[in-house]
Protein backbone atom coordinates (compact mmCIF):
# COMPACT_ATOMS: atom_id res chain seq x y z
CA UNK A 1 0.00 0.00 0.00
CA UNK A 2 1.15 3.24 -0.86
CA UNK A 3 2.04 5.55 1.81
CA UNK A 4 -0.40 8.65 1.47
CA UNK A 5 1.20 10.79 3.75
CA UNK A 6 5.28 10.33 2.61
CA UNK A 7 5.07 14.87 3.28
CA UNK A 8 4.28 14.23 6.89
CA UNK A 9 7.18 13.64 9.43
CA UNK A 10 8.54 10.49 10.18
CA UNK A 11 7.08 8.75 13.32
CA UNK A 12 6.20 5.08 14.57
CA UNK A 13 3.10 5.01 11.87
CA UNK A 14 5.70 4.83 8.95
CA UNK A 15 9.07 3.83 10.32
CA UNK A 16 9.38 0.33 10.26
CA UNK A 17 12.00 -1.03 11.97
CA UNK A 18 13.29 -4.79 12.61
CA UNK A 19 16.72 -6.61 14.02
CA UNK A 20 18.46 -9.84 12.06
CA UNK A 21 19.47 -12.54 14.56
CA UNK A 22 23.19 -11.80 14.25
CA UNK A 23 22.51 -8.32 15.19
CA UNK A 24 22.02 -5.90 12.30
CA UNK A 25 19.28 -3.18 12.78
CA UNK A 26 17.49 -2.04 10.10
CA UNK A 27 14.93 1.14 9.56
CA UNK A 28 12.92 1.89 6.75
CA UNK A 29 10.46 3.85 5.63
CA UNK A 30 8.20 4.11 2.06
CA UNK A 31 8.52 6.72 -0.25
CA UNK A 32 6.14 5.70 -3.75
CA UNK A 33 6.22 9.49 -5.09
CA UNK A 34 9.77 8.41 -6.18
CA UNK A 35 11.32 5.51 -8.43
CA UNK A 36 14.64 5.23 -6.60
CA UNK A 37 15.83 3.54 -2.92
CA UNK A 38 18.10 5.37 -1.13
CA UNK A 39 20.30 3.25 1.29
CA UNK A 40 22.46 4.54 4.50
CA UNK A 41 24.17 2.81 6.84
CA UNK A 42 26.94 2.34 9.33
CA UNK A 43 28.76 -0.12 12.02
CA UNK A 44 31.14 0.85 14.57
CA UNK A 45 34.85 0.68 12.45
CA UNK A 46 36.10 4.16 12.96
CA UNK A 47 39.50 5.71 13.09
CA UNK A 48 39.29 6.01 16.79
CA UNK A 49 39.88 2.53 16.37
CA UNK A 50 43.75 3.68 14.67
CA UNK A 51 46.86 3.69 16.26
CA UNK A 52 49.04 6.66 16.35
CA UNK A 53 51.81 5.30 14.13
CA UNK A 54 48.74 3.72 11.46
CA UNK A 55 46.37 7.02 11.70
CA UNK A 56 44.47 7.08 8.49
CA UNK A 57 44.17 3.24 8.65
CA UNK A 58 40.05 2.99 8.84
CA UNK A 59 39.21 5.27 6.51
CA UNK A 60 41.81 3.90 4.20
CA UNK A 61 40.32 -0.02 4.54
CA UNK A 62 36.81 1.61 4.09
CA UNK A 63 37.62 3.09 1.09
CA UNK A 64 39.31 0.06 -0.29
CA UNK A 65 36.13 -1.94 0.36
CA UNK A 66 34.47 -0.85 -3.21
CA UNK A 67 37.48 -1.41 -5.09
CA UNK A 68 37.18 -5.55 -5.17
CA UNK A 69 35.94 -8.50 -3.72
CA UNK A 70 36.96 -11.79 -3.74
CA UNK A 71 33.86 -12.61 -6.72
CA UNK A 72 34.38 -8.91 -8.54
CA UNK A 73 36.85 -6.64 -9.05
CA UNK A 74 37.21 -2.96 -9.54
CA UNK A 75 35.42 -2.50 -13.06
CA UNK A 76 33.32 -5.46 -12.74
CA UNK A 77 31.99 -3.68 -9.18
CA UNK A 78 31.53 0.10 -10.98
CA UNK A 79 30.40 -1.25 -14.06
CA UNK A 80 27.19 -3.18 -12.40
CA UNK A 81 26.66 0.33 -10.29
CA UNK A 82 27.18 2.47 -13.90
CA UNK A 83 24.96 -0.12 -15.92
CA UNK A 84 21.96 0.26 -13.52
CA UNK A 85 22.29 4.26 -12.76
CA UNK A 86 23.66 3.31 -9.26
CA UNK A 87 26.27 4.62 -7.16
CA UNK A 88 27.55 3.20 -3.70
CA UNK A 89 30.29 4.60 -1.57
CA UNK A 90 31.82 3.78 1.72
CA UNK A 91 33.88 5.97 4.12
CA UNK A 92 34.99 6.27 7.41
CA UNK A 93 34.75 8.63 10.48
CA UNK A 94 35.96 8.72 14.02
CA UNK A 95 33.21 6.66 15.49
CA UNK A 96 31.76 4.22 12.03
CA UNK A 97 32.53 3.45 9.05
CA UNK A 98 29.63 4.81 6.88
CA UNK A 99 27.92 3.45 3.50
CA UNK A 100 25.54 5.20 0.93
CA UNK A 101 23.98 4.03 -2.01
CA UNK A 102 21.55 4.91 -4.25
CA UNK A 103 19.36 3.01 -7.06
CA UNK A 104 15.88 2.52 -8.70
CA UNK A 105 13.90 0.64 -6.69
CA UNK A 106 13.70 -2.67 -9.04
CA UNK A 107 17.65 -2.37 -8.86
CA UNK A 108 17.49 -2.55 -4.84
CA UNK A 109 18.84 -6.40 -4.60
CA UNK A 110 21.74 -5.59 -7.09
CA UNK A 111 23.14 -2.81 -4.82
CA UNK A 112 22.30 -4.89 -1.74
CA UNK A 113 24.49 -7.99 -3.18
CA UNK A 114 27.00 -5.26 -3.84
CA UNK A 115 26.79 -3.54 -0.33
CA UNK A 116 27.12 -7.40 1.11
CA UNK A 117 30.04 -8.31 -1.12
CA UNK A 118 32.12 -4.84 -0.42
CA UNK A 119 31.10 -5.25 3.46
CA UNK A 120 31.97 -9.23 3.89
CA UNK A 121 34.70 -9.83 1.10
CA UNK A 122 36.79 -7.69 0.25
CA UNK A 123 39.77 -8.85 -1.78
CA UNK A 124 42.58 -5.81 -0.74
CA UNK A 125 43.48 -5.65 -4.47
CA UNK A 126 47.53 -4.49 -4.17
CA UNK A 127 47.37 -2.48 -7.76
CA UNK A 128 43.92 -0.85 -6.23
CA UNK A 129 45.62 -0.43 -2.79
CA UNK A 130 48.97 1.48 -4.54
CA UNK A 131 46.76 3.64 -6.76
CA UNK A 132 44.23 4.73 -3.69
CA UNK A 133 47.63 5.22 -1.47
CA UNK A 134 48.55 7.85 -4.42
CA UNK A 135 44.91 9.38 -4.13
CA UNK A 136 45.08 9.97 -0.36
CA UNK A 137 49.04 11.41 -0.31
CA UNK A 138 47.80 13.62 -2.94
CA UNK A 139 44.62 14.52 -0.75
CA UNK A 140 46.80 15.38 2.37
CA UNK A 141 49.55 17.29 0.10
CA UNK A 142 46.61 19.30 -0.62
CA UNK A 143 45.52 19.84 2.75
CA UNK A 144 48.76 20.87 4.07
CA UNK A 145 48.04 23.98 1.32
CA UNK A 146 44.52 24.94 2.43
CA UNK A 147 44.34 27.43 4.86
CA UNK A 148 40.51 26.72 5.86
CA UNK A 149 41.61 22.44 6.32
CA UNK A 150 44.81 23.54 8.44
CA UNK A 151 43.31 26.16 11.09
CA UNK A 152 40.50 23.41 11.37
CA UNK A 153 42.75 20.47 12.35
CA UNK A 154 44.95 23.11 14.13
CA UNK A 155 42.17 23.98 16.73
CA UNK A 156 40.80 20.12 17.36
CA UNK A 157 44.48 19.46 18.11
CA UNK A 158 44.14 22.72 20.58
CA UNK A 159 41.15 22.01 21.78
CA UNK A 160 41.30 18.45 22.52
CA UNK A 161 44.63 18.17 23.68
CA UNK A 162 45.47 14.37 24.84
CA UNK A 163 41.88 13.27 23.54
CA UNK A 164 41.24 11.13 20.85
CA UNK A 165 39.48 13.69 19.04
CA UNK A 166 42.19 15.44 18.40
CA UNK A 167 43.44 13.25 15.48
CA UNK A 168 42.95 13.75 11.96
CA UNK A 169 40.52 10.43 10.39
CA UNK A 170 42.67 10.81 7.33
CA UNK A 171 45.85 10.78 8.61
CA UNK A 172 49.38 11.95 7.90
CA UNK A 173 51.61 11.80 5.08
CA UNK A 174 53.57 9.57 6.82
CA UNK A 175 51.03 6.90 8.45
CA UNK A 176 49.52 6.48 5.30
CA UNK A 177 52.62 5.33 3.84
CA UNK A 178 53.20 2.88 6.17
CA UNK A 179 49.81 1.08 5.44
CA UNK A 180 50.14 -2.21 4.41
CA UNK A 181 47.86 -4.57 2.76
CA UNK A 182 48.18 -7.01 5.86
CA UNK A 183 47.27 -3.88 7.98
CA UNK A 184 44.13 -3.41 5.72
CA UNK A 185 43.22 -7.13 6.36
CA UNK A 186 43.63 -7.08 9.84
CA UNK A 187 41.58 -3.91 10.43
CA UNK A 188 38.65 -5.36 8.58
CA UNK A 189 38.66 -8.41 10.22
CA UNK A 190 38.90 -7.34 14.15
CA UNK A 191 36.50 -4.29 13.49
CA UNK A 192 33.68 -5.15 10.26
CA UNK A 193 31.04 -7.10 11.55
CA UNK A 194 27.15 -7.29 11.95
CA UNK A 195 27.57 -6.29 15.41
CA UNK A 196 26.14 -2.44 16.08
CA UNK A 197 25.15 -2.43 12.25
CA UNK A 198 22.45 0.13 11.47
CA UNK A 199 20.94 -0.27 7.38
CA UNK A 200 18.49 3.10 6.50
CA UNK A 201 16.48 1.89 3.34
CA UNK A 202 14.24 4.69 2.43
CA UNK A 203 12.05 5.10 -1.09
CA UNK A 204 9.70 3.55 -3.78
CA UNK A 205 9.28 0.33 -1.99
CA UNK A 206 7.44 -1.57 0.81
CA UNK A 207 9.26 -1.21 4.29
CA UNK A 208 8.59 -4.26 4.96
CA UNK A 209 10.38 -5.71 1.88
CA UNK A 210 13.83 -4.33 3.66
CA UNK A 211 13.91 -6.90 6.55
CA UNK A 212 14.18 -10.40 3.87
CA UNK A 213 16.13 -8.70 1.50
CA UNK A 214 18.92 -7.31 3.92
CA UNK A 215 18.92 -10.74 5.80
CA UNK A 216 19.32 -12.13 2.46
CA UNK A 217 23.11 -10.48 1.98
CA UNK A 218 23.86 -10.42 5.37
CA UNK A 219 21.65 -12.34 7.87
CA UNK A 220 24.50 -15.54 7.65
CA UNK A 221 27.07 -12.61 8.46
CA UNK A 222 29.51 -12.92 11.80
CA UNK A 223 32.40 -12.11 12.81
CA UNK A 224 33.56 -13.82 16.30
CA UNK A 225 36.75 -11.73 16.06
CA UNK A 226 34.94 -8.04 16.13
CA UNK A 227 35.73 -5.94 18.92
CA UNK A 228 33.31 -4.03 20.43
CA UNK A 229 32.22 -0.22 20.26
CA UNK A 230 35.02 2.25 20.78
CA UNK A 231 35.08 3.79 24.40
CA UNK A 232 36.08 7.27 24.67
CA UNK A 233 38.45 8.65 27.39
CA UNK A 234 36.94 11.46 29.79
CA UNK A 235 37.27 14.78 28.10
CA UNK A 236 39.14 17.99 29.94
CA UNK A 237 38.38 20.98 29.05
CA UNK A 238 40.88 24.02 28.56
CA UNK A 239 42.06 25.78 31.50
CA UNK A 240 43.16 28.89 29.69
CA UNK A 241 42.79 30.01 25.99
CA UNK A 242 45.82 28.94 23.42
CA UNK A 243 46.84 30.40 20.28
CA UNK A 244 49.01 28.75 17.27
CA UNK A 245 49.44 29.57 14.11
CA UNK A 246 49.88 27.34 11.04
CA UNK A 247 52.97 29.04 8.40
CA UNK A 248 51.79 28.83 4.95
CA UNK A 249 53.73 30.82 3.44
CA UNK A 250 52.41 32.53 -0.91
CA UNK A 251 48.60 32.53 0.17
CA UNK A 252 46.50 35.75 0.08
CA UNK A 253 44.17 34.81 2.85
CA UNK A 254 44.49 33.55 6.49
CA UNK A 255 42.06 31.20 7.92
CA UNK A 256 40.81 31.70 11.77
CA UNK A 257 39.20 29.33 13.78
CA UNK A 258 38.01 30.80 17.27
CA UNK A 259 36.12 28.51 19.86
CA UNK A 260 35.37 25.97 22.79
CA UNK A 261 34.08 22.79 23.46
CA UNK A 262 30.47 22.06 22.92
CA UNK A 263 27.69 19.87 24.06
CA UNK A 264 27.33 16.27 23.33
CA UNK A 265 24.42 15.69 21.08
CA UNK A 266 22.36 14.09 23.71
CA UNK A 267 23.06 16.45 26.09
CA UNK A 268 20.16 19.05 27.79
CA UNK A 269 22.11 22.34 26.42
CA UNK A 270 22.57 20.70 23.36
CA UNK A 271 19.43 22.51 21.92
CA UNK A 272 19.42 25.35 23.37
CA UNK A 273 22.88 25.93 22.18
CA UNK A 274 21.92 25.32 18.84
CA UNK A 275 19.46 27.83 18.61
CA UNK A 276 21.64 30.08 20.53
CA UNK A 277 24.34 29.58 17.66
CA UNK A 278 21.66 30.29 15.09
CA UNK A 279 21.87 33.54 16.57
CA UNK A 280 25.77 34.16 16.88
CA UNK A 281 26.61 33.03 13.59
CA UNK A 282 23.96 31.22 11.43
CA UNK A 283 20.55 32.59 10.84
CA UNK A 284 20.50 35.64 8.09
CA UNK A 285 23.46 37.23 6.67
CA UNK A 286 26.17 34.34 9.28
CA UNK A 287 23.79 36.19 12.69
CA UNK A 288 25.81 38.31 14.87
CA UNK A 289 29.77 37.09 13.56
CA UNK A 290 28.59 37.98 10.28
CA UNK A 291 27.43 41.02 10.65
CA UNK A 292 29.28 42.56 12.84
CA UNK A 293 33.08 41.24 11.44
CA UNK A 294 31.72 40.84 7.59
CA UNK A 295 29.23 43.41 6.66
CA UNK A 296 29.69 46.37 9.35
CA UNK A 297 33.68 46.04 9.50
CA UNK A 298 34.59 44.58 6.33
CA UNK A 299 37.38 42.78 7.80
CA UNK A 300 36.50 39.00 6.69
CA UNK A 301 35.55 37.28 2.98
CA UNK A 302 33.41 35.01 5.57
CA UNK A 303 32.47 35.01 9.03
CA UNK A 304 30.24 31.92 10.38
CA UNK A 305 29.91 29.82 13.66
CA UNK A 306 29.24 26.31 13.84
CA UNK A 307 28.13 24.25 16.93
CA UNK A 308 29.40 20.79 16.23
CA UNK A 309 27.98 17.60 18.51
CA UNK A 310 28.02 14.05 18.34
CA UNK A 311 28.94 10.93 21.06
CA UNK A 312 31.01 12.71 22.54
CA UNK A 313 32.50 16.29 23.52
CA UNK A 314 31.64 18.51 20.33
CA UNK A 315 32.87 22.11 19.67
CA UNK A 316 31.57 25.71 19.66
CA UNK A 317 33.76 27.48 16.87
CA UNK A 318 34.06 30.90 14.88
CA UNK A 319 35.57 30.66 11.49
CA UNK A 320 36.70 33.34 9.29
CA UNK A 321 38.60 34.24 6.19
CA UNK A 322 40.29 37.31 6.18
CA UNK A 323 43.07 39.31 4.64
CA UNK A 324 46.64 38.21 6.55
CA UNK A 325 46.34 42.17 7.27
CA UNK A 326 43.26 42.15 9.57
CA UNK A 327 43.85 38.71 11.45
CA UNK A 328 44.48 40.32 14.68
CA UNK A 329 41.36 43.27 14.30
CA UNK A 330 39.28 40.23 13.33
CA UNK A 331 40.41 38.00 15.98
CA UNK A 332 40.16 40.88 18.62
CA UNK A 333 36.59 41.61 17.11
CA UNK A 334 35.23 38.27 17.18
CA UNK A 335 36.74 38.27 21.12
CA UNK A 336 34.87 41.10 21.73
CA UNK A 337 31.60 39.23 20.09
CA UNK A 338 31.69 35.96 21.92
CA UNK A 339 32.16 38.13 25.64
CA UNK A 340 28.63 40.10 24.37
CA UNK A 341 27.09 37.02 23.78
CA UNK A 342 27.74 35.57 26.85
CA UNK A 343 27.28 38.06 28.59
CA UNK A 344 23.81 39.17 27.44
CA UNK A 345 22.84 35.60 25.44
CA UNK A 346 20.06 36.49 22.86
CA UNK A 347 16.53 38.75 22.93
CA UNK A 348 13.25 37.16 22.52
CA UNK A 349 12.82 38.50 19.07
CA UNK A 350 16.43 36.80 18.22
CA UNK A 351 14.80 33.75 19.87
CA UNK A 352 12.19 33.72 18.17
CA UNK A 353 13.22 34.08 14.51
CA UNK A 354 15.44 30.94 15.36
CA UNK A 355 12.91 28.50 16.77
CA UNK A 356 10.41 29.70 12.96
CA UNK A 357 13.78 29.25 11.18
CA UNK A 358 14.27 25.61 12.85
CA UNK A 359 10.75 24.60 12.81
CA UNK A 360 10.04 25.95 8.97
CA UNK A 361 13.08 23.63 8.03
CA UNK A 362 13.02 20.73 9.58
CA UNK A 363 10.30 19.38 6.36
CA UNK A 364 12.51 20.47 4.26
CA UNK A 365 15.34 18.43 5.17
CA UNK A 366 12.87 15.67 5.20
CA UNK A 367 12.00 16.03 1.35
CA UNK A 368 14.10 13.91 -0.30
CA UNK A 369 14.85 10.12 0.78
CA UNK A 370 18.23 10.70 1.66
CA UNK A 371 17.47 13.76 4.22
CA UNK A 372 14.66 10.40 5.40
CA UNK A 373 17.65 8.35 5.77
CA UNK A 374 19.67 10.45 7.56
CA UNK A 375 17.18 11.25 10.19
CA UNK A 376 16.31 7.67 10.39
CA UNK A 377 19.88 6.95 10.86
CA UNK A 378 19.96 9.61 13.47
CA UNK A 379 16.85 8.24 15.28
CA UNK A 380 19.01 5.14 15.99
CA UNK A 381 22.45 6.53 16.63
CA UNK A 382 21.21 8.68 19.44
CA UNK A 383 18.02 6.59 20.82
CA UNK A 384 16.19 9.59 20.05
CA UNK A 385 12.64 7.79 20.00
CA UNK A 386 10.49 7.07 16.79
CA UNK A 387 8.47 10.34 17.84
CA UNK A 388 11.73 12.59 17.89
CA UNK A 389 10.81 14.39 14.70
CA UNK A 390 7.03 14.67 15.81
CA UNK A 391 7.91 16.19 18.90
CA UNK A 392 10.67 18.30 17.63
CA UNK A 393 8.42 21.60 17.00
CA UNK A 394 7.21 21.73 20.85
CA UNK A 395 10.73 20.95 21.89
CA UNK A 396 11.71 23.90 19.77
CA UNK A 397 9.04 25.89 21.16
CA UNK A 398 9.99 24.96 24.52
CA UNK A 399 13.38 26.51 24.80
CA UNK A 400 13.50 30.01 26.58
CA UNK A 401 15.85 32.97 26.38
CA UNK A 402 17.07 31.47 29.69
CA UNK A 403 17.92 28.19 28.69
CA UNK A 404 20.43 29.67 25.73
CA UNK A 405 21.92 31.88 27.97
CA UNK A 406 22.79 28.62 30.56
CA UNK A 407 23.87 26.52 27.71
CA UNK A 408 26.10 29.21 26.36
CA UNK A 409 28.18 30.08 29.74
CA UNK A 410 28.12 26.62 30.09
CA UNK A 411 30.58 26.45 27.05
CA UNK A 412 31.96 29.34 25.70
CA UNK A 413 34.42 30.74 28.12
CA UNK A 414 36.39 34.41 26.87
CA UNK A 415 38.82 33.40 28.97
CA UNK A 416 39.31 29.56 28.13
CA UNK A 417 39.40 29.91 24.10
CA UNK A 418 41.05 27.42 21.44
CA UNK A 419 42.32 29.96 18.22
CA UNK A 420 44.06 28.79 15.57
CA UNK A 421 45.34 30.96 12.45
CA UNK A 422 46.82 29.58 9.02
CA UNK A 423 48.39 31.53 6.22
CA UNK A 424 50.91 33.86 5.56
CA UNK A 425 53.02 35.44 8.41
CA UNK A 426 51.15 37.76 10.56
CA UNK A 427 52.37 41.06 9.90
Amino acid sequence: MKNKNHHSLPGPADIHRHQTANGITIVSRANFNSPSVIISGYLPAGSLFDEDDLLGLADFTAMMLTRGTRTRDFHSIHDALESSGANLGISAGAHTASFNGRCLAEDLPLLLDLLAESLTQPSFDSKQMEKLRVQLLTGLSIRAQDTTEMASLTFDKILFDGHPYSRPEDGYPDTIQKITRKNLADFHKKHYGPNGMVISIVGGMDPEEAFPQVHRVLGDWHNDSQSSEFELPPYSPMERSKTRHIHIPGKSQSDIVIGSNGPKRLDPEYLPASLGNSVLGQFGMMGRIGDVVREKSGLAYYAYSSLNAGIGPGSWEISAGVNPTNVRKATDLIKTEINRFVTKGVTKEELADSQANFIGRLPLSLESNAGVAGALLNIERFNLGSEYYLRYPEKVREVTSDAVLAAIQKFLDPEKLAIAIAGPKLR
